[in-house]
């Protein structure tokens, strides 16, 4: 019932991007043929740095990760620490949003080091800490380009974004909080949330005792936050489009923010969607909006089947020594 469930579920999501994508195309008349084009004429250099600024950052969130896992006594060869990161980038195309990547990879290094709470610990610390370099991105950039960007929706976005940060801070770093949630959820029906909350919260804790790995870790977060905006700068310059660099700064981590909402595969359809509406607050026509969306998931197309090559090849082998412990 579960697998069909879930079947179900992947399906709808699916539909969604398809959906989104043809509605896109419609509502904005958008001419296909002139959008290949437009890939056609675009400059192949600067395309080609985007592309490079993206694998910077895929290398500089493994390295973020893994000063996580070693944080936790988690001590695991390269080669098998590389396998589980890549099998996360490789289901994030097809799973919703990049959250699903996570939970296939916090289950693929549970199941090898056996430590299921504290893997699942550094999985989601990682994702937050990445959300913290995002906020700390745009804070900024908007203080700077506030006169740029003189829109509601930009303001409520951002606004949205950082009370959610904070939110989320309380309830992991703040004790009277913790315990109030755990008090509202001491009915019977919810004994295994209120244990995974609890085990969450003890695995979290762990790190304040790691004061100057935990701020080398958001000054990654920080810097790899700032290499998307950069990516998509170049691939909005190969295009022609030449805008001042802070709207990147500034939409770019919003519709970071929003695509990680479990809507649609891969945040496809929902990510070209948000590209065109903000951007067309910067002057860039639909178009060019939509082609710079659909040249950067093509780079993370790219980059997850070359994460699924390296994950699908060492199958057989994980098969094979499933339980092997860690190495110290």
């Amino acid at each position: 019932m579960a697998k069909v469930k879930n079947t179900l579920l992947l399906l709808l999501r699916i539909s969604v991007s398809i959906l989104l994508l043809v509605l896109l195309f419609k509502i904005n008349k958008i001419d296909l043929r002139v959008l290949i084009n437009d890939i056609g004429r675009a400059d192949k250099r600067l395309l080609a740095a985007g592309f490079l600024f993206y694998f910077f950052g895929y290398f500089l969130g493994f390295l973020r990760w893994r000063m996580l896992l070693k944080a936790v006594g988690i001590n695991i060869p390269l080669k098998r620490l590389i396998t589980s990161f890549s099998g996360g980038i490789f289901f994030s195309i097809f799973l919703p949003s990049t959250i699903g990547g996570d939970l296939v990879r916090a289950a693929d290094l549970a199941e090898h080091t056996q430590k299921a709470k504290e893997v699942i610990a550094t999985v989601f610390l990682d994702r937050l800490s990445g959300y913290m370099g995002l906020v700390f991105v745009i804070l900024p950039a908007l203080l700077l380009g506030r006169d740029l960007v003189l829109d509601k929706v930009v303001f409520t976005s951002v606004s949205l974004i950082v009370i959610l940060l904070v939110v989320l801070l309380l309830v992991l770093f703040n004790n009277a909080i913790y315990f109030r949630i755990t008090r509202f959820l001491s009915s019977p029906g919810a004994g295994k949330i209120k244990e995974k909350i609890k085990n969450m919260h003890q695995e979290i804790h762990v790190f304040r005792n790691h004061k100057r790995m935990i701020i080398f870790n958001l000054l990654t977060s920080f810097i790899i936050q700032l290499i998307c905006p950069i990516s998509v700068y170049f691939i909005g310059l190969s295009l022609g489009v030449k805008v001042n660099f802070l709207y990147f700064l500034i939409f770019l981590p919003i519709i970071g923010a929003v695509t990680l909402l479990p809507i649609a595969i891969g945040g496809l359809g929902l990510r070209e969607g948000l590209f065109v509406v903000y951007f067309a607050k910067a002057g860039v026509i639909k178009q060019l909006a939509l082609t710079m969306s659909l040249l950067s998931f093509s780079f993370i197309v790219f980059y997850g089947a070359i994460g699924g090559l390296i994950y699908v090849l060492t199958v057989h082998h994980r098969r094979l020594q499933p339980h092997k412990p860690p190495c110290i």
